[in-house]
């Protein structure tokens, strides 16, 4: 597998929600999905490499999967992982 294809598995989709574009305007971060084993290192590398931008910072957490219920069965979504990625100030991603 060549690092290109490898860095495709890491951004798996970007995250759009009021505040994930609130922080996009407000500190140039960008918020991405990714695989519950990426680690930091491996996802700025992947960004850097796919969008061609200089990452300052990276943070992630992990998401909880939310019950549902619906009618008599009892589920859970599943758990994932969010990554925050801060470009630097001339940097920019298009993700829409």
């Amino acid at each position: 597998m060549s690092a290109l294809d490898r860095a495709y598995r890491i951004i798996q989709k970007p995250v759009i929600t009021e505040k994930a574009s609130t922080d996009t305007m407000n500190r140039n971060a960008y918020t991405f999905r990714v695989p519950r084993t990426a680690n930091k290192a491996e996802i700025r590398d992947a960004v850097q490499r796919l969008f061609d931008v200089k990452v300052l910072s990276v943070n992630t957490l992990h998401v909880r999967g939310k019950r549902r219920v619906r009618g008599r069965s009892i589920g859970v979504s599943q758990d994932w992982k969010k990554a925050i990625v801060q470009l630097s100030p001339e940097s920019q991603i298009d993700v829409l």
